[in-house]
């Protein structure tokens, strides 16, 4: 059995701030790896909502074309002034210190990353107007579920239910690690 592959240097300067910061809570390689290859695909606008310390917006600015651009925004600014060190000289990010919602007005987005543990007003009907045609929705954190409706902890998963269902998106659910899954949707 081999060794991982390299992290990007990207990648490694937010583990690296994450872990001054105290910051433990961050998406998983296997789904960095996923955002970087989504990304690669994209031009235009990306954005993510929910910063923390910038680990999965330096997934996504792995695999980002010149050209594109990655907003996200970090409603905590010890956390977003973290971010945004790792990324003070790079014109194609914009870290903001500021709630999801400020990002409303500047969309559409080519490709939204989410954390699906985000306050419920982050279901579809919020998220639809804000990507474009074919632009996509990563959705990541949750825990692999073979049946229908989908059980989380004893309880309908409402928002995996909600995000396979809608008609406006056509989503698959993708496991990046036994005990992960990652939702990626897709604007019709």
């Amino acid at each position: 059995m081999s060794a991982p592959p390299e992290l990007p240097d990207i990648v490694s300067r937010a583990f690296d701030v994450s872990r001054k910061a105290g910051y433990v809570s961050f998406c998983r390689n296997e789904t960095g790896r996923l955002l970087a290859t989504l990304a690669a695909t994209r031009g235009g606008t990306l954005a993510e909502f929910g910063t923390g310390c910038g680990v999965g917006t330096a997934w996504l600015r792995s695999g980002v074309p010149d050209g594109a651009r990655i907003l996200t925004a970090e409603l905590d600014p010890k956390l977003a002034g973290a971010a945004a060190e790792i990324f003070e000289d790079d014109p194609q990010v914009e870290v903001l210190a500021a709630d999801w919602s400020t990002l409303l007005d500047r969309g559409p987005y080519s490709l939204l990353f989410l954390d699906a543990g985000q306050p419920s007003e982050v279901g579809v009907d919020s998220i639809a107007g804000l990507v474009e045609p074919g632009g996509l929705v990563v959705l990541d954190d949750f825990v692999p579920c073979e049946m229908w409706p989908p059980i989380t902890g004893g309880r309908v998963d409402t928002l995996r239910e909600e995000w396979l269902t809608d008609k406006r998106f056509t989503t698959v659910e993708v496991m990046v690690a036994p005990d992960a899954a990652t939702l990626i949707a897709t604007k019709r």
